[in-house]
């Protein structure tokens, strides 16, 4: 055998050598990550952790270091780039069961499987109702959103500078530390889509003649009744109101004219001091909306109920009488509403 051969067959050998070690360290290291991958992950207690904009898998994984979380960020980083995970990590808050391993931790983070807060907006609530439980959610970015009403609504693309009524009242998921500016964007998005099909909708003799002012006499109709039951016909008064001229003289509308000086009580003086929303002393629709009406006054605004009347006054079980004469109306006003002056 000659030299030659010989060196020729330890070079083989030795490649051979290298690669079943290098295949050995391989598998030795798929093995120590496979064990890392299906481990608990620390701690073994439940815990809580976010992510953030922008965030990769390394800084998200550093980030459950620093959190205790995660004793060491590479392995999970290793695993993230193993598996092609490495490039969808999705910001958010998450909540990690206790023994739950590093594999989970990683689906849920790719996954987007965030845990969501949620707020509700109640019917009838003005915006200033809806900034306060804003500020109150400890879960809503506080960012620095204009303080004016006028500020805020042009941030939004509102021009006519007023956001009353444009927000449609819900329950509303979202992931910890959204910011309120989002927030409100979504309910304008929510409304706008809400009184477009409504508006499509409408019955053909109805006498308000833009989307906006169904908007304005949804809120007035929402503010007007506690029975569901009662919502068409009350639009239905107030569209004949509107067909022959009468104005609206409607309550609600003084109340939000008054502003924070409405102290509980409206007196006969409220309702003879001239304000843009006092509709016993100016004929029509005031400027705008005074709260955020839910889908049913929006419907029953396009969709009035047939009806004769033109007066109606509160029972006081959340329901309303009825009248087509101003001489039935007193009655029923003095049956229901002894000593609290004239209704509607």
């Amino acid at each position: 055998m000659t030299r030659r051969r010989q060196g020729g067959r330890l070079a083989a050998l030795a490649l051979w050598i290298l690669l079943a070690a290098g295949a050995a360290g391989a598998f030795a290291g798929a093995a120590a990550l496979y064990v890392f991958a299906w481990r608990p992950a620390l701690p073994a207690i439940p815990t809580e952790f976010t992510i953030g904009e922008g965030k990769g898998l390394r800084a998200a994984a550093n980030a459950m270091q620093r959190a205790g979380v995660l004793d060491h960020a590479l392995p999970l980083v290793l695993l993230g780039r193993m598996t092609g995970a490495d490039t969808r990590v999705r910001a958010g808050h998450y909540e990690l069961q206790a023994g739950a391993s590093s594999w989970e931790l990683l689906q849920k983070i790719t996954s987007g499987d965030v845990t969501l807060s949620g707020i509700t907006f109640v019917e009838g609530w003005t915006l200033r109702q809806w900034r306060a439980a804003i500020a109150a959610n400890p879960d809503i970015r506080k960012e620095a959103v204009p303080a004016s009403e006028a500020e805020l609504a042009r941030s939004l693309g509102i021009e006519s500078g007023s956001l009353e009524g444009r927000l449609f009242p819900d329950t509303y998921l979202f992931t910890r530390g959204s910011s309120e500016r989002a927030l409100l964007a979504r309910a304008l998005r929510a409304m706008d889509q809400h009184l477009e099909r409504e508006w499509a909708a409408r019955a053909s003799d109805v006498h308000v003649r833009t989307p906006y002012e169904a908007l304005v006499l949804a809120s007035i109709i929402e503010k007007e009744t506690g029975s569901p039951a009662d919502r068409g016909r009350i639009s239905g008064v107030f569209h004949n109101r509107l067909r022959i001229g009468m104005r609206l003289q409607t309550d609600p509308t003084v109340i939000y004219g008054l502003g924070e000086s409405f102290d509980g009580d409206l007196r006969r003086r409220d309702l003879v001091a001239d304000t843009p929303f006092n509709t016993y002393t100016r004929s029509g629709l005031p400027p705008t909306p005074i709260a955020m009406p839910g889908l049913a006054s929006l419907r029953a605004a396009v969709q009035p109920e047939a009806t004769r009347a033109l007066y109606f006054v509160a029972r006081g079980d959340g329901t309303s009488e009825f009248s087509e004469t101003l001489a039935e109306h007193n009655r029923a006003v003095r049956k229901y509403q002894l000593g609290r002056g004239a209704g509607r």
